[in-house]
């Protein structure tokens, strides 16, 4: 059975590490995951005075969540955190109460960073939103990326083996993960 993921690249750079890393990450996924870049550029910052009337970009938000049928989180870390414009994201498609389109929605969250600690911390904070907003999380493989010259090309491809082979496994681990909770928790 194949499954369609929506993926968020924290970083709003075009020229982002992470989004090369994306390109990689789908370059060495299993045949069973379709991939579909979900947006958050042109959300504007979230305000509860708007949940009566949300924007249309936040609408287009939380309909693109609510088709895929799990999220990959690739993100950097800004001083030792996600990037404000991801977790405005989040902030956008958990509200109004009630109607948090990532409910049951299988997730993973895997960065990259010029450090050698890669992106730990941003993950770390990321997952425990992601707990708030009671979204299954793979807590194993962690994947903290340093992403080093020569070891990736712009179009995604992986120069090192090791890496590439983790990669790999990172997300044949991920399509086992989101089987595993699409069985049990089936999409409505």
């Amino acid at each position: 059975m194949a499954y369609t993921v929506g993926y968020f690249i924290g970083s709003l750079s075009q020229k982002s590490i992470n989004r090369t890393l994306s390109k990689a990450l789908i370059r060495l996924a299993p045949d069973s995951l379709a991939f579909e870049e979900i947006p958050i550029r042109d959300l504007p910052l979230y305000n509860r005075d708007l949940d009566a009337d949300y924007p249309p970009e936040a609408r287009a938000l939380k309909e693109a969540i609510e088709r895929v049928d799990a999220v990959l989180f690739i993100t950097p870390e800004y001083n030792r955190d996600m990037p404000g414009s991801l977790k405005n994201a989040i902030d956008w498609a958990s509200r109004p109460w009630g109607t948090n389109s990532f409910n049951q929605k299988p997730s993973a969250v895997i960065g990259a960073s010029p450090g050698k600690i890669g992106t730990a911390l941003a993950q770390q904070s990321l997952r425990a939103v992601l707990s708030f907003c009671n979204s299954p999380q793979m807590s194993a493989p962690e994947a903290y990326i340093q992403f080093l010259p020569g070891v990736f090309s712009e179009d995604g491809e992986v120069g090192d083996a090791s890496t590439e082979e983790f990669l790999r496994h990172y997300m044949e681990e991920f399509a086992l993960f989101v089987e595993r909770v699409l069985t049990v928790l089936p999409r409505a």
